[in-house]
């Protein structure tokens, strides 16, 4: 059974659920998911859960990084160039210095309000559905950080600066260029935007849609690498038949110090492949939560 992941470099123009549809023309499989959507103009790395990985997204990493270029002088509805341009102002001079004081205030934790254009739900329904139907949404701030933010280059003329920022999940880098703007006095919106780290998956993992296409299936990446961050136990051949019928069992001696209540583990079977995943409890205890050959 296939199982694993692909790490998609997606390109500008199409949504992250097309991309799902050529992977599984490619591998000739219905279950294949994606981990973290990108916008149709964004691109870069998409991961994909192929079979019963897709049953692991929720254990990855969940920080991602990414390159993208700010539009200073104009606000728009989407908060990128690709939405309505609400108003135009010039962009004051700026010294390098002057941008990094501004970038100063956006790293660390932070409170950031989501783009009006979202997919974050709003009474049960996506931010975006709402604002369609002519709706003008307030969203409030959420609690997000921003581990690195660098100025790789800025450009007077044009009014643009290139950023590459790492980030936790749920941080929108248009919000940051809107709330960027606002902060140096011209409004700001996002012009491009590349992703170059997702869920412990980098570029240079990545294959093109062409390629997949082109070449047909790639071999998926062992699904061992993507929980690497995570401690692992391996079972022996006496604990196997408990842990198919999903009884917890002692942890691993070799594990460093009492895991955190809830803390996933990495289960392996005897034979080094992984077996599913584990939550600890209390008394140095494991139990089984996802069990890819569960009894019965």
């Amino acid at each position: 059974m296939l199982c694993g992941f692909l790490v998609i470099d997606k390109p500008a123009g199409i949504t992250s659920h097309s991309c799902v549809g050529a992977v599984r023309r490619a591998y000739g499989l219905k279950r294949v998911g994606h981990g973290g959507t990108l916008d149709p103009a964004v691109t870069g790395v998409l991961p994909m859960a192929v079979g019963p990985a897709t049953r692991l997204l929720p254990y990855l990493e969940g920080d991602k990084a990414y390159c993208g270029v700010v539009q200073l002088g104009v606000r728009t509805s989407t908060d990128d160039l690709e939405g309505t341009v609400l108003n135009q102002a010039p962009v004051p001079q700026l010294e390098h210095q002057a941008i990094e004081a501004a970038l100063a205030d956006f790293r660390g934790l932070i409170q950031q309000r989501p783009p009006q254009v979202s997919a974050v739900h709003v009474d049960g329904q996506r931010a975006y559905a709402r604002v369609r139907q002519g709706e003008q949404l307030d969203l409030p701030p959420r609690p997000v950080r921003i581990e690195a933010l660098v100025l790789d280059h800025w450009d007077q003329a044009t009014g643009q600066l290139q950023l590459q920022v790492r980030c936790s999940a749920g941080t929108y880098i248009r919000s940051l260029a809107r709330d960027l703007g606002e902060l140096l006095g011209c409004g700001g919106a996002l012009a491009q935007l590349r992703r170059t780290e997702a869920l412990g998956f980098g570029l240079e993992q990545a294959v093109s849609l062409e390629q997949l296409q082109e070449q047909g299936p790639t071999p998926l990446l062992n699904p061992l690498e993507a929980l690497a961050h995570l401690p692992q136990h391996q079972l022996l051949d006496g604990q196997v038949a408990g842990w198919r019928c999903g009884r917890a069992f002692e942890a691993d001696a070799g594990l460093e110090g009492p895991l955190p209540a809830d803390q996933p583990v990495a289960v392996l079977a005897p034979d080094g492949s992984l077996a599913g995943m584990a939550r600890a409890l209390e008394g140095g205890l494991l139990q089984p939560k996802l069990v890819f050959d569960a009894a019965g």
